[in-house]
């Protein structure tokens, strides 16, 4: 199975060991096409000498490839929104996972799809056991 795990780069890397825990967890489904996402060493400013474009290409690329999504939203970020309603054009299996945050609550875009499972989670144990529940298709 390919996976594609998104999660904020540019808008924030605050949940960076929970993406990174979350991609350990996945390998053991498949294989992980954005393992990257998950490397603590990963900035803000991105993947550096790689260009926009060849960061857009390679990861529509990805998408089209995969099997399934499974997004950590709990960070907003305008490239995994983007990547999520890809997904949905293109029919994928769409996993959002959101850890619930006082005052705040996730875009009625992700929530209101019905192409997109939304679970809120409050552990990164609770993540895995949704991942898992999730992937027996």
């Amino acid at each position: 199975m390919k996976i594609y795990f998104a999660g904020s780069i540019r808008a924030g890397r605050n949940d960076a060991d929970i993406y990174l825990e979350i991609i350990n967890h996945l390998k053991k489904y498949g294989e992980v096409l954005t393992e990257h996402v998950g490397n603590e060493q990963l900035s803000i400013k991105g993947e550096k000498g790689l260009s926009e474009k060849y960061i857009y290409d390679r990861d529509l690329e990805w998408l089209i490839s995969s099997d399934v999504i499974i997004a950590e939203v709990t960070t907003p970020s305008l490239g995994v929104g983007y990547e999520i309603r890809f997904a949905v054009e293109h029919n994928k299996k769409i996993l959002c996972l959101y850890k619930q945050q006082e005052g705040k609550k996730l875009s009625a875009m992700v929530l209101g799809c019905p192409q997109i499972t939304n679970v809120n989670y409050d552990s990164i144990t609770e993540a895995k056991k949704i991942i898992d529940d999730f992937l027996k298709f």
